[in-house]
């Protein structure tokens, strides 16, 4: 997808859940459903990860995808994003908590809180680390001052229980790898030992955010003012030579919001979208909250910026749902219901069943569009004899019009289709455009390639010394098939 595309969609779709959430919190049915919905996604996880922590899951496989490295991802493909649904889920855990007078439903969910602290011990995440953290320690806070109040209410758990969350997901982290059968049960990542090396800042060399940090430093120096463009990252970084350590692997995303804002949209771009955002949350003043459903918006939004500071949560449906419904629930449908009088109120706030519905019937309509031009495009990638019948021939002709995913259009045509010196100059119009798209070695080469056979050989070069410091390995592979600079494949 056209990541200026992709932005558009993203900010329309996280409006229209705000919507969605703005006109449900007024029937105050959201922050139930969103408890709920939370929790059992949460339980699905834990149960997934765990079975995959304990390589049981490969009876889940191919509807569950396994991990071969030993950190478990649940059902999302990435530990990080597995230990933020983590930490979402608690946070719904403590909002029914709240709500739940009965003793039986509190031990069960003081139960479910222990195996979701498991599940993030089991990942290994040095986010959910830090997700956990802020979560015991605000939680911790609130019950605090719960208890000091004019009129105490305990409706939290004691503050040094909730405090006590962190040594127990330390004691899980040790006590998970010993409960296998075989007493090595995802124990080379989840082990506290192993833990602790993963929180050093040159445990991963390279491949660290630290040096990912820098090289997007360095950028941003480059480009103070404008950025790169949107959706830029990826070439601009594979085009810039650095002074010192280069991020090895593709980079797309600056894992971290700020950054990634002012690389690609310039500082005061970045400065304007995070200066605004944190002086709504100043004058809101959630410090001074109370009422247990905007404290637990709050919790939520704050758990995922802080997932948002290290990696890009918001680039992802879950999350965007999550965040969508809590900005709704938090404004405008609060700063509504709190200040504006009963006539202003009728006539700018219209039937909460209708925006929900309109907002509800616009993201379907969104999301049957998406998975119907989803299915068209991925008959490209597929044998012939596994495609749908109206794509099994002129595939890529049928599915030029796009609206979502053309650029995937262009990559499939462009690695799909030989250079020759016929077809050259249109390969090279088509590398260039898909260079800006997804700089991996397939389009790399097809940009060499063409450019050899249209005379760019200034070019040609240019491409190919940025290959080698970009892709060493896959630079030395290609030099190895004879195909380096000056050695395009002759004409037919």
């Amino acid at each position: 997808m056209d990541m200026r595309l992709m932005a558009c969609t993203v900010l329309a779709a996280v409006g229209l859940l705000a919507v969605a959430g703005a006109a449900a919190i007024r029937q105050n049915a959201i922050p139930s459903a969103l408890a709920w919905g939370l929790l059992l996604a949460g339980a699905l996880n834990v149960l997934v990860g765990l079975l995959q922590y304990y390589k049981l899951a490969d009876a889940l496989v191919p509807w569950i995808t396994s991990p071969t490295f030993g950190r478990p991802w649940g059902t999302l493909r990435q530990p990080n994003q597995f230990a933020t649904s983590i930490s979402l889920a608690l946070i719904g855990v403590l909002w029914l908590y709240v709500t739940w007078d009965s003793r039986r439903m509190r031990i069960s969910l003081i139960a479910a809180a222990v195996l979701l602290i498991a599940a993030t011990a089991a990942s290994g995440s040095r986010t959910g680390v830090l997700q956990l953290a802020l979560i015991a320690v605000t939680a911790g806070g609130v019950a605090w001052k719960e208890r000091r109040a004019p009129t105490p209410a305990r409706r939290l758990p004691p503050p040094l229980a909730l405090l006590a969350m962190l040594p127990l997901y330390f004691a899980l982290n040790w006590l998970l790898p010993h409960l296998s059968a075989t007493g090595s049960g995802g124990k080379a990542v989840a082990s506290a030992g192993a833990l602790v090396q993963r929180l050093q800042p040159t445990a991963l060399g390279n491949e660290s955010r630290l040096t990912l940090w820098h090289n997007v430093l360095s950028l941003i120096a480059e480009r103070p003012f404008t950025g790169w463009g949107w959706g830029e990252l990826s070439y601009a970084h594979f085009m810039a030579v650095y002074p010192g350590p280069r991020f090895p692997v593709l980079l797309d995303n600056a894992h971290n919001l700020p950054l990634h804002l002012a690389v690609e949209l310039g500082i005061p771009a970045a400065v304007l979208i995070c200066g605004g955002f944190l002086w709504l949350v100043i004058t809101a003043r959630p410090w001074r909250e109370r009422d247990p459903n905007w404290l637990m918006a709050w919790g939520l939004l704050a758990v995922i910026l802080v997932h948002s500071l290290l990696e890009y949560p918001l680039w992802y449906g879950p999350f965007q749902l999550v965040f969508g419904l809590c900005l709704g629930m938090l404004w405008p449908a609060r700063a509504s219901s709190d200040r504006a009088s009963p006539s202003v109120k009728k006539a700018w706030l219209p039937d909460g069943r209708k925006l929900s519905a309109l907002a509800s019937i616009a993201l379907l309509s969104f999301v049957v569009y998406a998975a119907w031009d989803y299915t068209r495009i991925s008959q490209i990638y597929l044998p012939r004899d596994e495609r749908l019948p109206p794509w099994q021939d002129d595939t890529l002709a049928k599915v030029r019009d796009s609206w979502l995913f053309a650029r995937q259009v262009d990559f499939a045509e462009l690695t799909l289709t030989p250079v020759t010196h016929e077809n050259a100059a249109r390969m090279h119009a088509l590398a260039e455009r898909t260079l800006h798209f997804s700089p991996e070695p397939r389009v790399i080469v097809k940009l060499i390639e063409s450019a050899e056979l249209s005379g760019r050989e200034d070019e040609a070069r240019l491409i190919a010394e940025r290959f080698r410091a970009a892709f060493p390995r896959d630079y030395a592979r290609w030099l190895r098939q004879g195909l380096g600079p000056g050695e395009a494949a002759p004409a037919p």
